[in-house]
């Protein structure tokens, strides 16, 4: 899979932090059952973009 055909996930980690993650990753991890996950985004800047907002928005705590 190339970067241009890459899907991209934001995913809402224990902590209270947003990870940004390539889809093809996220089968691999462990999520919590309760967990959330905001996605697919086209491009990894647009899913900064993303999280960069629900940091302001008070959903996801900045590292």
């Amino acid at each position: 899979m190339t970067e241009s055909q890459a899907t991209w996930y934001i995913i809402k980690t224990e902590r209270g932090q947003c990870q940004i993650i390539l889809g093809s990753q996220i089968e691999a991890m462990e999520q919590p059952p309760n967990s959330q996950q905001w996605g697919p985004f086209i491009s990894q800047g647009e899913a900064i973009a993303r999280r960069v907002g629900l940091i302001r928005s008070g959903k996801c705590k900045p590292f």
